[in-house]
């Protein structure tokens, strides 16, 4: 009895720890609830493990949305997206949509650090604009 017992602790306890990894969805699973598109994601969080990226909090982009000044809270905090099938993100380093701009086509950028903006920085913790379209 104590062996069984053992057994469903370990498994609920692997269950538990599976839970807490993220992982970045595929550009075809962009869907709401209610089965209409999503643009792109945005999340706050990344790891130097890829299977821990897209994680913390998440920003939902529809498409369509147009916006220069990034949301409260969300402002230089991007730290890895997802941009859906047939869908392209365009975002900005300054806030009125100004400074040269980068486009993501449908994919999972993880790590936004090992994406170059310039010489010498990154698009972690940069995008305070963005502009999103889908076909």
């Amino acid at each position: 009895m104590a062996a069984t017992a053992a057994l469903v602790a370990a498994v609920l306890a692997a269950a538990a720890l599976a839970g807490v990894e993220a992982q970045c969805p595929s550009p075809s699973a962009l869907r709401t609830a209610n089965g209409s598109r999503i643009c792109a994601q945005l999340y706050a969080d990344d790891s130097a493990y890829y299977n821990e990226c897209c994680a913390g909090a998440v920003l939902v982009v529809d498409p369509g949305a147009d916006v220069p000044y990034m949301p409260h809270n969300w402002a230089a905090r991007v730290s890895s997206l997802v941009v859906g099938t047939r869908c392209e993100l365009t975002v900005w380093p300054r806030a009125g949509k100004k400074g040269k701009s980068r486009r993501f086509s449908a994919g999972a950028v993880p790590r936004l650090q090992e994406v170059r903006r310039g010489l010498f920085s990154d698009w972690n913790d940069a995008i305070r604009g963005y502009y999103c379209k889908c076909n």
